[in-house]
This record gives C-alpha cells, sequence and structure tokens, in this order.
C-alpha cells in the first residue's frame, strides 16, 4: 500500500469478494438537465478510488491475478442520486474547462441523462435513441512500493 493509506479490507487469496465504486468525479454530475455541473466538473480532482485492499500473504513485487466476475450499476438500487444508481450520463466538456474532442463544433457544455433498464439505456435527451452498453471495470492497479515517489519512481543514476 502507498504510505499513508491503510487498506479499507483485506482479503485472502481465492476469496470472492464485492466492491462498490464511486463514478470519476465521486457524484459531481447530478440526473437533472442542466450542464452546469459539466461545466463547472472538478477536473483536478477526478477518477476518484476505491480501495485500497490487502491481499493476505502478497508482498511487494508478487503477481497478483484478479478475476472480475461481475460489473454493473449497484444491483441493489434501480435509482439514486449517483450515476451508477440506475443512471448514467455523457459529458461535454466546455472549451472554457478543458474541453475535449470536436470543441471547434461543441465549444460549450453538454451533457445527456442515461436511464439503464438491464442493458439497455435510454435518454430523455436523445429521444428515441437506446443502446446495449459494454460496461467496463474502469481502472485498478497495485500500489507502488514505500520507496517510490508521489511522482514516479525514484531512481539513481548511474
Amino acid at each position: 500500500m502507498a504510505p499513508g493509506n491503510s487498506p479499507v479490507a483485506t482479503v485472502k487469496p481465492g476469496e470472492s469478494f464485492r466492491v462498490d465504486c464511486r463514478e470519476w468525479f465521486d457524484g459531481a454530475i447530478v440526473n437533472d438537465d442542466s450542464a452546469e455541473d459539466v461545466l463547472n466538473a472538478p477536473l483536478l480532482t477526478v477518477h476518484k478510488l476505491s480501495g485500497p485492499f490487502a491481499v493476505e500473504g502478497a508482498k511487494p513485487g508478487d503477481l497478483l491475478v484478479v478475476d472480475i466476475l461481475d460489473v454493473g450499476p449497484i444491483p441493489q438500487e434501480d435509482s439514486g442520486p449517483l450515476a451508477g444508481q440506475g443512471w448514467g450520463y455523457t459529458g461535454i466538456f466546455a472549451t472554457s474547462n478543458g474541453g475535449g474532442f470536436l470543441t471547434e463544433q461543441f465549444p460549450d457544455a453538454y451533457k445527456a441523462i442515461w436511464d439503464f433498464s438491464g442493458q439497455t439505456a435510454t435518454s430523455r435527451h436523445v429521444p428515441g435513441v437506446s443502446f446495449t452498453g459494454l460496461i467496463h471495470p474502469g481502472l485498478m492497479g497495485t500500489a507502488p512500493r514505500p520507496s517510490c515517489s508521489r511522482n514516479g519512481t525514484n531512481a539513481k543514476a548511474t
């Protein structure tokens, strides 16, 4: 684990466990018809992380294999205030807040809310369109050795 980050849980090799993850803006984007939250999205604090998790018996340098058994919206919540609780969103960032792909054609912030029904998503902001989503687990990794700095690995020139 990185210095100062205590594990939120310890798991045993071969054990199945569940992780409820927050979406990348940690609830800053809300289910409404305004794009103000996308316009003012906190870009310096994106990609909230879940964890860290300790693996019983694992030592620095060990190779860890993680099998993802299922990925999806929080199943016990069909709706709620956070993305992943029955809904998701597509956001286009304004040029004034980092921009993105095709900023010349879309210089302002836009947002579409997508409601989940199983694997199908529909949007009140994009009427008549539905799609079957492909879910991905996001980012996963192992903590650096305690001898690593926050901005990269310490190295000695020879």
